[in-house]
């Protein structure tokens, strides 16, 4: 495949953002009843996605009464759909080239403060062996929009990951984030057998989005906002959606991400598998707090998005990351978050070797520096149980097919088991003493509320096969 960018082409793309509708729906349903609140919330633990109408109300049920019912209905879905599972991951900066000028990021072109750097192959080795060290399975790779960084480029980069063994540990699952392909590209990227390719918009409001993105690729709003369409149509059905909170106005925002999920479901029959919801943070060379101004979500409005999102869309994984402090994503884990990252290192090359000037290869700074053990022990205290599970995604159960067993059950009957699995061997293989101890606690915890059945046999089975050193088991 040539090496380079795609050819941007959107000839008779249109935006399937109505942004005056969005305007309209927020106008219209100020002021809500309690009785409607609470109708809305009862269609949500029904397991149906709301209509925009019915996200607008529960944005613009902001008193602190109402407020607390729609934390209690998300923490009640969440119950219901996800359990105690916490899924985790790592992210893995592969380079920071790029050729974009986005105002707000710390890799744009035009900043010559950033280091610029991108991983030779033994360093990309050395750094998933520092992270398998730990005990990761899960990893997004992330790139910067540049030539070097094409399709190819990316499918040979996933490959090599996949082939890194060290001791016990292994990557299961590899992520992506990265520019907007072509179908093409799309799908030499799926040869490498990836996961989720994520795309996020940033904002969703076009002529902020065209205001902030100066030059480079990423300045066709368009092109960028059909990306996940040619992805699907490549054949990668495990798509990221998200937008990065601080450019724009969030209730927008948040009832564009709801548009994004019905378009592509009416599109391709199955929404977004995760939404992330990032809020703008420090970066080297970047004035963020000129660019947030106006737009700052404060931590009583990101966490009411959480909880509303959670609502609006009962079977998409919701993303938080470690861009927020310990005490916030420890909060916000009990009403709608399922997956977060731990032990994260955002500077290129930052795991396999601590470099004081990492922060100057960074896209922005973080929040919560917690290591992995740390982050799944206070999982643990807090009566979660963390998963590496990677099953769904090497038995099919994507897209579509994802959709057909995510209804009541779900959760018993896979992901539970496989959750249990994967931390039984995090636990004997990389966890300190005190983790392991409270983690072994959490396990049992999670044994004993699970009905007596054939297939807890078979997981109490594949348990004592992992404590005899078997390895990769799943439902």
């Amino acid at each position: 495949m040539k090496r380079g960018l795609p050819n941007v082409d959107v000839e008779g793309l249109a935006s399937f953002i109505p942004e005056n509708e969005i305007v309209q729906w927020l106008e219209k349903t100020k002021k809500p009843t309690s009785e409607r609140v609470r109708e809305i919330i009862a269609r949500s633990l029904d397991k149906n996605r709301l209509e925009p109408e019915e996200m607008a109300t529960l944005i613009n049920a902001d008193s602190p009464e109402l407020a607390e019912e729609i934390f209690e209905g998300a923490r009640e879905l969440k119950r219901r759909i996800y359990g105690n599972r916490i899924v985790l991951f790592a992210p893995l900066y592969v380079g920071n080239e790029c050729i974009n000028k986005c105002e707000y990021c710390g890799f744009r072109s035009d900043n010559t403060e950033v280091h610029r750097k991108t991983l030779l192959n033994d360093e990309l080795i050395a750094e998933v062996e520092a992270l398998e060290d730990l005990g990761h399975k899960r990893l997004i790779m992330v790139y910067g929009e540049h030539p070097k960084y094409d399709a190819q480029y990316i499918h040979d980069s996933v490959k090599e990951v996949y082939k890194v063994k060290k001791g016990k540990g292994e990557i299961r699952r590899v992520n992506i984030n990265a520019a907007p392909l072509d179908v093409e590209g799309f799908k030499t990227v799926k040869e490498a057998g990836i996961g989720t390719y994520q795309i996020f918009q940033e904002t969703y409001h076009q002529e902020t989005y065209e205001r902030v993105h100066a030059a480079g690729p990423k300045s066709n709003f368009l092109w960028r906002l059909h990306g996940l369409d040619r992805a699907m149509k490549a054949g990668i059905d495990d798509l990221g959606i998200g937008a990065l909170l601080g450019l724009y106005d969030w209730k927008f925002e948040t009832m564009a991400l709801l548009y994004h999920t019905i378009h592509l479901e009416e599109q391709f029959n199955v929404g977004p598998h995760t939404i992330s919801f990032p809020r703008l943070e420090p970066a080297v060379g970047t004035d963020i707090d000129k660019i947030t101004e106006k737009y700052a979500v404060s931590d009583s409005d990101f966490k009411r998005l959480v909880a509303i999102l959670r609502l609006a869309v009962p079977y998409t994984g919701l993303i938080l990351t470690c861009r927020e402090t310990t005490e916030l994503r420890n909060e916000m884990l009990s009403f709608g978050v399922s997956q977060i990252d731990g032990g994260s290192s955002i500077g290129v090359g930052s795991y396999s070797e601590k470099d004081p000037d990492a922060f100057k290869k960074s896209q922005f700074l973080l929040g919560d520096n917690r290591s992995l053990d740390e982050v799944i022990r206070e999982l643990c205290d807090a009566g979660f149980i963390p998963s590496f599970c990677t099953g769904c995604y090497r038995k099919g159960r994507t897209g579509e097919h994802f959709m057909e067993f995510a209804i009541p059950g779900f959760v018993k009957r896979f992901c539970t088991p496989n959750a249990v699995l994967t931390f039984l061997e995090y636990l004997n293989d990389y966890a300190t003493g005190e983790t392991k101890e409270a983690g072994l606690k959490q396990i049992d915890r999670e044994m004993e509320a699970m009905p007596e059945s054939k297939a807890k046999d078979e997981l109490r089975e594949r348990m004592d096969q992992i404590r005899e050193g078997v390895r990769d088991l799943y439902f």
